[in-house]
């Protein structure tokens, strides 16, 4: 265990370019770093800085109590670590960090995944890893790798509130922690729902950048002005909060953008994209929403009203 003033050790696994950046973050803050990659050469740079290069998974993973996985997907992490929860621990014996050792080398360990997954996944990775006493905690980082650690960096996570509560300190130099509950689906959840609204508005900047630039209009005379229309969202649709309620209450009044007003718009976008000779799959998928609102009658309803289609499945 730590004596007092000496920062506890932390291990991370994987290191792309967000692996890298997290355990440059805690290097910087005085916490001793171990790390492993399949890929050794991606740790030089941390070794130059002071991070230890462990030969193997299970040398990383008994250097620490705490282990940050920033993989590919799940699956990885089974493939990295399932041999090493095969492996036997040492029985009641401490190692470096304290933690007493049980029948297996993830017993008593805490492991923190960052990768991407799904919420299912997030779950049945948080049963695998308590049947090898091992706690599971899911998170999901919501910046890019250089601004990691850095002004407004935060972080989505969920599982055992206790082990958060203890960690947090340190996973708070990743960025800023937001716990969403037991449930280690959570974090996914939200990480997935975020990248939805993210994914989407870069498809469609670049869709719109594209059916410009197809009639000759040079992509710098666009894109600043949608960049605009990007960020003006709010003020055009209201306070999140106020969306939400009037979402959940599923009042759609019609006094604003009718869904049948909207879809007609859509229609032109998908129109004027098959003129200008670009891929039309995009805006074809956003009109058929207007669609089937409109087939179930409720085109003169606020175009929030899409809502109750696309949740229904329909």
């Amino acid at each position: 265990m730590s004596g007092e003033g000496v920062l506890p050790p932390v291990t991370v696994i994987g290191l792309g370019p967000m692996g890298r950046a997290m355990a440059a973050s805690l290097l910087r803050s005085g916490h001793p770093v171990t790390v492993w990659n399949r890929t050794a050469r991606r740790a030089d740079d941390l070794v130059a800085g002071g991070a230890t290069l462990a030969p193997t998974p299970a040398a990383a993973v008994a250097s620490s109590e705490l282990t940050i996985l920033s993989l590919t997907d799940y699956q990885a992490m089974y493939d990295i670590l399932g041999p090493v929860a095969e492996s036997p621990g040492r029985s009641g014996v401490p190692d470096g960090s304290g933690v007493p050792r049980g029948s297996g080398a993830l017993d008593g360990r805490v492991l923190v995944n960052l990768s991407s997954d799904t919420p299912d996944a997030s779950r049945r990775a948080a049963a695998w890893a308590a049947g090898h006493g091992a706690t599971f905690v899911t998170g999901g980082v919501m910046v890019p790798a250089p601004a990691v650690g850095g002004p407004g960096a935060y972080v989505f996570y969920s599982g055992p509130r206790a082990v958060f509560d203890v960690h947090e300190p340190m996973l708070g130099l990743i960025g800023e922690p937001r716990y969403l509950g037991e449930d280690p689906g959570l974090a996914q959840l939200f990480y997935q729902a975020h990248l939805d609204v993210f994914l989407t508005a870069l498809s469609s900047l670049l869709h719109a950048t594209a059916l410009v630039t197809a009639a000759g209009v040079p992509a710098a005379d666009f894109l600043p002005g949608a960049l605009t229309t990007l960020t003006a969202i709010p003020a055009m649709i209201g306070d999140g909060a106020d969306l939400a309620r009037r979402l959940e209450a599923g009042e759609h009044p019609g006094d604003l953008s009718t869904a049948q007003m909207m879809g007609a718009t859509a229609d032109h976008i998908v129109w004027t994209s098959e003129r200008a000779g670009i891929d039309t799959q995009l805006p074809r998928a956003v009109k058929a929403h207007y669609d089937r609102a409109i087939a179930a009658g409720r085109g003169t309803e606020n175009w929030t009203v899409l809502y109750e289609t696309l949740r229904a499945g329909d």
